[in-house]
């Protein structure tokens, strides 16, 4: 195959994973993350899988132009050019509303949002010269539906998947194919290592200081969940697909969930959520 991708937020969870199992399918990857100090995982991974040598790791940092502009310029001047973009760098900042800052909420915008766009919209000038590509917005299902206490991370991903839409539309007659992949619940680190918590939601004088701990029990529980290599599977599917649709729904509880909200009376389901979220 031979075919190259750029990857961000590959230190873990879907962007590790993805990352190997491109290279496995025969992929030249670039492996980007914001801090190379945690590139062990991903050397580990592919390692064991016998496709270091299929691996680039570079650091960048999606809320920073400068590296942007540095990787956009690198990969312009080699001579294989870019198949694939998959925007996956993002982080969860879990706190209710009222507890939120406006600093926080703009962090949690600024790599969420507008580091997929910013990185995207680098590369588009080199997809566009090419006349072919795939660029992949990692999303989630709370780009589709709101759930308690998530409210930041929802947002991003509602504005991620707006963005990513439109663009859809203004790239498909260029040949570029843009796609939404929208994961449910999986065993990743992105509610736990990679989450930033509000200090809100750490404080006692916080006004939902009464409903954090039932809350909490339900976000980070130990309930197992779905094993992420379907997300990497579905992102390489997708990658080799000539004409993929815009967007993927992974994992049951997602697509349970998307249902629910399309058949059930609001009210039902409304009194679902708050229930499942600990708060009644």
């Amino acid at each position: 195959m031979n075919k190259t991708a750029l990857i961000t937020g590959a230190s873990s969870g879907f962007g590790l994973l993805t990352s190997v199992t491109l290279a496995r399918r025969g992929w030249r990857v670039i492996a980007s993350m914001r801090d190379l100090g945690r590139k062990t995982l991903l050397e580990d991974a592919a390692r064991t899988a016998g496709v270091l040598d299929r691996i680039e790791i570079h650091a960048l940092d999606v809320t920073n132009s400068s590296q942007i502009e540095t990787m956009a310029k690198e990969l312009a001047r080699r001579s294989t050019p870019l198949h694939a973009l998959v925007n996956n760098a993002g982080f969860a900042a879990p706190g209710f509303a009222d507890d939120v800052t406006d600093a926080e909420l703009r962090d949690q915008f600024d790599t969420n949002f507008f580091g997929a766009a910013a990185v995207t919209r680098a590369f588009l000038p080199q997809l566009r010269r090419q006349g072919f590509g795939h660029i992949v917005m990692v999303s989630s299902v709370s780009g589709r539906l709101g759930f308690p206490g998530v409210g930041s991370y929802a947002a991003s991903k509602f504005a991620l998947e707006g963005w990513t839409e439109t663009l859809r539309f203004e790239m498909k007659p260029l040949g570029i194919q843009v796609v939404l992949v929208e994961p449910g619940a999986f065993e990743t680190d992105i509610w736990t290592r990679n989450a930033k918590l509000s200090a809100g939601l750490q404080s006692p004088d916080s006004p939902n200081a009464s409903r954090i701990a039932g809350w909490r029990k339900r976000i980070t529980g130990d309930q197992k969940r779905a094993n992420p290599q379907v997300v990497a599977d579905t992102i390489a599917a997708v990658l080799e697909n000539p004409r993929p649709k815009l967007r993927y729904v992974v994992g049951k509880d997602a697509k349970a969930a998307l249902v629910m909200r399309k058949l059930l009376p609001w009210a039902v389901f409304e009194r679902i959520i708050v229930k499942s979220a600990g708060l009644d």
